[in-house]
């Protein structure tokens, strides 16, 4: 399912409409098929203005007993929704796996009469489909997907030309599944334009071109963009990419883009665990690498003595976490935005570090190369958030030249300075310089014992540890001049007698779509923040203006609590879920309004 998903959805972005997607899968490697804790499921919203993969669903395609139970009684769509089930995985033993007390599946799940219930013998017309193919029937079934696709291709009158020139570019690599797999997929196709279904065709909107920069556009996941950004970053400022980690889910994709990209002179160490993983990128880091490591949350735990290295010796470290449920191990397959603390605080010491959060799969790209750029223009490490919303769905992403991306300018050590270069000298901006081994004349120690701020050794002088400390916690405060200010999204309604507009929806990272989905049905403003540690300069200005103030954010308050001890001026309130999910933009909608 995840696969028929994506191929869907990156049809829809190449066709230029406008998408985001949710992914939902259990954690077990391979689930007890046909149970309900086995059911694999990709949503997607296509179209123009989405914001977000939706609350409810207009088609539903339930492969099996399980998933129809599922998506069922979780309310997961719309009482005129179209159904597509596959009526061949309703048998006895399908429904007593699902926990099903009759034999009517669906008049014990009470469906409404008005959704609008397509039967369809899927498995039947696979086997018909590929029955001189020469295929066992385990392999037959697997391309039952397939023949739902070219079905959904006809629902929403999607081209079949290139839908079939995505599957062969899918398959290039095993090209014997490429005939029997676009063969099904036509004949799905083909049953639902021959047999009309009485099913009217969905034919969507075209999305604003106008409103579009010029360029290519197609579907990203926020675990590739994110590597495109950090090889980007790596191009842009001249160095060579490094990469050193550990598999952890849902990191593990970025790890299996970079080791692919040997020709972009990236180096991709699978280390032994998550500190060796966060060590080797820091030894790189000080041999003059772009370094950079990848985790979730139990692994940023592990690596949190070693980020305090890199804080106290001053390199150029990016962390990527892409948060996943906790604690522990947790919902490894589930989102949450619950690492924030962590991110912030996690560390021994006065340890100050970057924060920053991606907002969409498609902005991991740009968030990634700026992570790069703070790291190497202020020599210290910068943490940036995802999760798994982002990581594993898609959105529409233009593809940028490189030429277009903001300059990056490495902290290098000056000329001047050879021969006597310490690694306690800094510019005006408070910034050390960074001389790599192997620069003649620019011999140096670098520690994790506090250094003495003007000789660079070491120093356990009680005014000169004070002094370092904010110099550090200084070096980080300044990197707010060089920040965007934070802008605020206006509401799409101009009535300013309405009730909200004095409210402010405050979110950070992933939640954005869904925000900005509820500010405009509630028709009050968002402010969405990428950059929390330094927060944007302006963010005082911008809070004071509003009477109420309704922080949002998929953990129990952590972003409010960091606002309430920055500002203890303001009225903050919050709305908080720890479902494993995102947000549905109803219920935040129902929540402000009552």
């Amino acid at each position: 399912m995840q696969l028929t998903g994506n191929m869907f959805a990156q049809l829809a972005a190449e066709l230029g409409h406008e998408i985001s997607t949710l992914p939902d899968f259990p954690a077990e490697i391979r689930a007890p098929q046909g149970t309900l804790g086995g059911v694999s499921g990709f949503q997607v919203q296509l179209g123009s203005g989405v914001y977000t993969p939706g609350d409810k669903a207009d088609v539903i395609v339930a492969m099996n007993a399980a998933a129809l139970k599922v998506c069922t009684l979780s309310k997961h769509y719309h009482d005129h929704a179209i159904v597509i089930v596959d009526t061949d995985a309703l048998t006895d033993k399908d429904l007593e796996k699902a926990l099903y007390k009759t034999n009517n599946p669906f008049t014990e799940l009470a469906i409404p009469e008005t959704v609008q219930i397509v039967p369809v013998a899927l498995t039947t017309l696979t086997k018909e489909a590929l029955k001189d193919s020469g295929m066992d029937n385990k392999s037959i079934l697997k391309c039952r997907n397939m023949f739902a696709l070219g079905l959904i291709y006809w629902l929403f009158d999607e081209p079949m030309e290139k839908a079939i020139h995505l599957l062969e570019d899918k398959f290039k690599k095993k090209p014997a599944l490429i005939a029997p797999n676009t063969k099904v997929m036509v004949d799905g196709y083909n049953y639902g334009q021959n047999l009309a279904l009485n099913i009217t065709q969905i034919r969507l909107e075209e999305s604003d071109a106008a409103n579009k920069q010029p360029g290519r556009y197609t579907s990203i996941a926020g675990n590739k963009a994110t590597a495109w950004g950090l090889i980007a970053a790596a191009q842009k400022a001249g160095k060579h990419l490094f990469l050193g980690s550990y598999p952890i889910t849902p990191a593990t994709d970025i790890l299996h883009e970079l080791a692919a990209r040997k020709d972009m002179n990236v180096m991709a160490v699978q280390a032994e665990d998550e500190i060796a993983g966060v060590c080797t990128a820091i030894g790189a880091a000080f041999a003059g690498d772009l370094a950079c490591t990848t985790t979730s949350g139990p692994g940023l735990s592990l690596k949190s003595e070693a980020i305090g290295l890199a804080v106290m010796a001053e390199l150029p470290l990016v962390i990527v976490d892409v948060q996943r449920g906790g604690p522990s191990t947790g919902l490894p397959t589930k989102t949450e935005q619950t690492d924030l603390m962590q991110a912030l605080y996690g560390r021994n010491g006065e340890c100050p570090a970057v924060v920053l959060a991606a907002s969409s799969s498609a902005n991991c790209f740009d968030f990634a190369y700026e992570a790069c750029k703070i790291a190497l223009e202020n020599m210290t490490p910068v943490i940036l958030l995802t999760d798994t919303y982002l990581a594993n769905g898609t959105g529409l992403w233009r593809v940028p030249a490189l030429e277009e991306l903001p300059a990056i300018h490495p902290q290098s050590v000056p000329e001047e300075l050879k021969g006597h270069f310490n690694p306690a000298l800094r510019d005006k901006r408070g910034v050390r310089y960074w001389a790599f081994p192997g620069m003649e004349g620019f011999e140096h120690r670098n520690i994790g014992l506090e250094r003495d701020a003007e000789k660079g050794t070491i120093s356990t002088n009680p005014d000169n540890h004070e002094h370092m400390v904010l110099a550090r916690k200084h070096k980080i405060e300044q990197i707010a001049n060089s920040i965007p200010e934070l802008k605020v999204i206006k509401s799409q309604i101009t009535n300013h007698k309405s009730q909200m507009s004095g409210t402010l929806l405050v979110g950070w990272g992933s939640t954005e779509g869904h925000l900005h989905a509820a500010a405009n049905a509630l028709g009050c403003d968002l402010a969405q923040f990428n950059y929390i540690s330094p927060l944007p300069r302006n963010t005082r200005e911008v809070l004071c203006q509003y009477q109420r103030i309704v922080v949002c954010e998929l953990n129990t308050g952590q972003f409010a609590t960091y606002l309430r001890a920055q500002f203890p001026e303001l009225p903050i309130e919050q709305y908080n879920e720890i479902k494993g999910q995102p947000f549905a933009v109803e219920r935040i909608v129902n929540h402000v309004k009552k």
